[in-house]
């Protein structure tokens, strides 16, 4: 049975309240389809030389499991909220607008960021694409220790 719309908001809306509180990685990985499993696919844009997360693709279960062992490796976050969430129900797509407080673990910087996610679900209204646009600069500045020196300027 082919999704609905509301069907497609619904778990949207579901998916980003579990990142927002912090779910285990069993319930965030609980939104991703099982019936085809070898389709996940995850994909964060930037240059892959500014942070392990970035640019490359993962894929399949072990991919999902990399991708976020990686954010919570090197990133913490606090105050996360979504809105303007738009479906389009011939793509199975999501697209969602997210704000958060970043902060890379190993320098303590932290940064307030903008970023979207575009969501692509299987017929059972699981997701089977996460693509994530933010902001790369930022993240790579924090890491090196240099977000705080840049912001002061």
């Amino acid at each position: 049975m082919s999704p609905t719309k509301q069907s497609l908001l619904s778990t949207t809306t579901s998916f980003c309240n579990a990142l927002a509180s912090q779910s285990p990685p069993s319930t965030i990985s609980s939104y991703f389809t099982t019936t085809s499993p070898s389709s996940i696919y995850i994909f964060e844009y930037g240059l892959p030389q500014l942070a392990p997360f970035l640019g490359r693709p993962f894929q399949g279960p072990s991919g999902l499991s990399e991708y976020f062992d990686l954010l919570s490796k090197h990133l913490s976050y606090e105050n996360m909220r979504f809105s303007n969430f738009f479906a389009d129900l011939e793509s199975r797509k999501v697209s969602v607008r997210g704000e958060a407080r970043f902060t890379w673990l190993s320098t303590g910087q932290s940064w307030d960021e903008i970023f979207t996610y575009v969501l692509e679900f299987d017929h059972d209204s699981k997701l089977v694409k996460y693509e994530v646009w933010a902001d790369s600069g930022a993240a790579y500045l924090a890491s090196q220790g240099l977000l705080d020196e840049v912001k002061s300027k």
